[in-house]
């Protein structure tokens, strides 16, 4: 039989994986077979095969993106063996040996740990489209072909590898992806956790031994401290803006869910160290002082006879045996519970010392300090839970509240009253008697969410709770109409005014006009004392969000990430005036368009000073299941996160601004205005929201039960409310994807059109100098190599007024081969030949992919001609399979 042939080891993993779907294809469907071979067309096939067909091209492209993870992890092993640990890019071990090389000190090095802090934050945006279930198969294909690839296994056991590699296919095929459902946010909290248990609680721990060991290796004989630096955040459950079915209800449910999933991971590795702990007191002298201790420990677990009667001669199990108990009771809200993660700490801490004290240093090291490393990064919370809200909703309850209190001195938003009404009540630390049941639901809900946030601040993790975000912040007062809300809910901590608030207040600046205004706004907040006093008892560090998405949505790709540095540049000025540190969140997405360039690039262009020790990133959607599908590649992506912002946050000795930044500034500054220009200039040609709508399957994205949360904020139709995400979304199933690369082609042709030759010769110094100019030009030409202007005129067809589609279509064509020549010109080669594994990786896909695409635009038709009939769920099915292989196939969704 085919499948029992012998595999070679290291066989390519793609040829095998390709063979046994094909194997499982042919005992299905001999036709659908035909085309993953390349033997037949998909838009031959008859209607009622293409749903298989498409369903078979998506699981092949996960099957691909399996087999990089495993090649990636394979090459950078072998880097490691060959060349040594330190070559390996964004390592730890890289990022230390350039340090030491640099003479820093290693004084030096830990004191930027001791103040490092980097937070993964994980989201449920409206991109993923893959089930719990879906993951855990591609889970077990990637384990066993990790397992085929040792070379110890008979002929007889590796066939065995093969048949069990070849029953997963099988459950992949039969398992689909499509949602019959809109999953819940009960749902996305299981599936968010479920990257905890199988990847992220067990990978911290060895980010950390990693870092240990590098340092070690390079500052050999001095001492060393690894703080818990990874701070992991969520989203889920948490986030509430535009998404009616997060309440406070489910908020206080997501703590709950997260607490409990903490607890329950630190109740199986305390299990492991009460089988493992078998030191006998006729064997080894114990030290006198841990006979108290013990006894401390036994009875605070309120199981102290029986757990001395079952281990009479072995005190470690004793001790391990008190801390399980105390856990359970902490898990189940028994009378011995740990009223907080730090008593459980202490008490790991003591088991640590005696171990130390006895010879145990080694057993202290492999089983003890791995669970203190996961305590101090995940608590009694696995994550600190975000809470966000729009500031329209905020405004609108704020004012309610004040016409339920005050009806005769009624105040309109945004009016110079509105202002002094705000400041007058939190100068004063006014309370009101609010009246609950008089309340709007809407008002109800949001006062009810800080109720949930002031009980579990008080809770046994005060750090259960995160920050309150704001989006769309468009002045002081509107977060400051935050912190008033916080204090008329009993989160002051001192009433009558004068105290501050228990709670991070966060602004999000996301469209390029609040980016232009986030430094005034900043300036007028800190002025406030309620504010001043607040932020000096959280560190003197006020946390700042910047969007990538909605920015680019509003002035295209260059102009957006152009004002990001120039607002964080700003930001930190305005937080040096006033002694404030400023931190920054960076809400990315996995497109290059909404922030998803390499992780460790990403960091190095961020400006200078900007970084400061602490990064937060968004985790979005699709991205999430990318970076933690499994192990090895979860720890990598950890890994290449916190290098890149220690790297960053050291620098190198005598670091100074490049003399050549002012002018490099100036002309990013006159690159982002022409390239800004050209984009405004798209988006007002007259029917291009026709087209958008038309040309894209962005209406039919809601059908997709990819996410809770609507894809419009407050249900408008124009492209200002609508969500990032679906817009990038759907230029990328269409392939323009000009939100990654339209206008800079007519930014750097004007550009050099009016500076002439010295013009072309500053854009070369600027491509080989600057991190950040860099940046911008690699990622827009991967994306250019990805778009497709032959596919995007079949959606192009698909408008109804052939006229404006064909005015527009041409409009970016001509944009399109401008960009590619000039960005050519710069690079000085053929698009995309710098990256050789990018471009093989989408050339082996980019005959199925137009396959895919071709029927993708058939079906569109099928399913706006047929509305209300049977054909047209069949074509909705189809068009719905057809948009996951288009995301699978590009490696993101929005």
């Amino acid at each position: 039989m085919e499948q029992s042939r012998r595999i070679r080891f290291r066989e390519d993993e793609r040829s095998l994986l390709l063979r046994l779907l094909l194997q499982v294809a042919s005992a299905r469907e001999p036709e659908i077979a035909a085309v993953l071979s390349g033997r037949r067309s998909l838009v031959s096939l008859a209607a009622e095969q293409r749903i298989p067909a498409l369903q078979a091209s998506g699981v092949w492209f996960q099957l691909l993106t399996i087999a990089d993870e495993l090649l990636a992890m394979r090459a950078r092993r072998e880097l490691e063996q060959g060349a040594g640990v330190d070559e390996v890019p964004g390592s730890f071990a890289s990022v230390i040996a350039q340090m030491a090389a640099n003479g820093h000190s290693a004084a030096r090095v830990q004191a930027a740990l001791d103040e490092l802090c980097v937070g993964p934050t994980m989201t449920a945006h409206p991109t993923e489209a893959k089930r719990v279930t879906v993951l855990e198969i591609h889970r077990r294909i990637y384990r066993k072909l990790t397992e085929l690839d040792q070379p110890r296994w008979a002929p007889r056991e590796r066939d065995l590898l093969v048949a069990d590699l070849e029953s997963e296919i099988e459950l992949l095929w039969m398992t689909g992806e499509l949602r019959l459902e809109r999953p819940t946010v009960e749902r996305e909290i299981a599936w968010g956790l479920h990257f905890f248990r199988e990847v992220i609680f067990e990978a911290t721990p060895q980010l950390y031994g990693k870092l240990q060991g590098a340092f070690e290796r390079h500052y050999p004989g001095e001492p060393v401290r690894i703080p818990s630096f990874m701070r992991y955040a969520s989203w889920i459950g948490g986030d509430r803006d535009g998404n009616p079915n997060v309440t406070a209800a489910v908020t206080a449910h997501a703590m709950a869910e997260y607490r409990n999933a903490a607890i329950g991971w630190y109740l199986t590795q305390m299990q492991r160290l009460v089988t493992v702990l078998s030191a006998s007191s006729n064997v080894i002298d114990l030290p006198a002082s841990f006979k108290p201790v013990l006894q401390t420990a036994l009875d605070k677990s309120g199981q102290a006879h029986v757990i001395a009667a079952r281990n009479p001669d072995e005190p470690l199990r004793q001790f391990a045996s008190a801390l399980l108990a105390r856990l359970v009771a902490t898990r189940d809200g028994g009378a011995a519970a740990y009223l907080s993660a730090e008593a459980f700490r202490a008490d790991l801490n003591g088991l640590t010392c005696v171990l130390e004290a006895i010879g145990g240093r080694a057993v202290a090291g492999r089983f003890v300090q791995p669970l203190l490393w996961q305590l101090g990064s995940f608590g009694f919370r696995t994550v600190s839970l975000d809470i966000r809200q729009n500031s329209t909703v905020v405004n609108r309850v704020l004012a309610e509240v004040f016409a339920l209190t005050n009806p005769a001195d009624p105040v309109a938003v945004g009016t110079p009253q509105w202002s002094e009404r705000i400041r007058a009540a939190i100068s004063q630390g006014e309370r009101l008697e609010i009246d609950a049941d008089r309340l709007s639901p809407e008002a109800g809900e949001l006062l009810s969410t800080f109720s949930v946030i002031r009980e579990h601040i008080s809770s046994s993790d005060a750090d259960a709770v995160g920050s309150f975000v704001l989006s769309m912040t468009r002045s002081a007062d509107d977060l400051l109409a935050v912190y008033l809300l916080a204090q008329y809910c009993g989160l002051s901590t001192a009433p009558g005014g004068g105290g501050t608030i228990r709670l991070r207040i966060v602004p999000l600046f996301e469209t390029i006009a609040d980016l232009q205004a986030a430094p005034g706004i900043l300036n007028g907040l800190l002025g406030v004392s309620l504010v001043r006093r607040t932020v000096r008892d959280f560190g003197a560090r006020q946390e700042i969000m910047l969007g990538y998405s909605d920015s680019n949505k509003d002035g295209g790709f260059l102009a957006s990430n152009w004002e990001l540095a120039k607002a964080q540049k700003r930001l930190a000025a305005v937080g040096r005036k006033h002694n404030v540190r400023i931190s920054f969140f960076h809400g990315r997405g996995g497109s290059v368009s909404r922030g998803g360039a390499p992780t460790g690039r990403a960091i190095a262009a961020q400006p200078q000073g900007t970084v400061a020790r602490t990064m937060r990133v968004t985790e979005q959607g699709e991205v999430v299941s990318s970076k933690f599908a499994n192990r090895g590649t979860g720890l990598h992506q950890l890994e290449v996160l916190a290098a890149g912002v220690l790297a960053h946050s050291v620098g190198s000795p005598g670091d100074v601004e490049p003399k050549e930044t002012p002018e490099f500034d100036e002309a990013l500054e006159a690159l982002a205005g022409m390239s800004q220009a050209s984009y405004a200039r798209l988006m007002a040609e007259p029917g291009f929201l026709d087209y958008f709508n038309q040309a894209s399957p962005v209406a039919e994205l809601a059908l997709l039960k990819m996410g809770s949360r609507p894809d419009r904020r407050f249900g408008a139709s124009g492209i200002a409310d609508l969500r990032a995400i679906p817009w990038v979304f759907a230029w990328s199933q269409n392939r323009h994807l000009l939100t990654g690369w339209y206008g800079i082609g007519s930014a750097l042709s004007s550009f050099v059109a009016v500076r002439g030759e010295a013009g072309r010769e500053l854009l070369a110094r600027m491509f080989e100098h600057s991190r950040f100019f860099r940046l911008i030009v690699d990622e827009a030409e991967k994306t250019l190599y990805q778009s497709d202007m032959e596919i995007a005129r079949l959606y192009a067809g698909l408008v109804a007024d052939s006229d404006a589609a064909r005015r527009i279509y041409a409009r970016i064509v001509a944009e399109y081969e401008l960009t590619r020549r000039l960005i050519g010109d710069l690079t000085g080669g053929d698009l995309s030949a710098r990256f050789p594994m990018f471009k093989r990786r989408f050339d082996n896909l980019r005959r199925q992919m137009d396959d895919i695409h071709r029927l993708q635009v058939d079906l569109l038709r099928e399913v706006r001609a047929n509305t209300g009939t049977a054909d047209q769920k069949r074509a909705t099915d189809a068009l719905l399979v057809s948009i996951n292989c288009i995301s699978a196939g590009l490696g993101w969704t929005g």
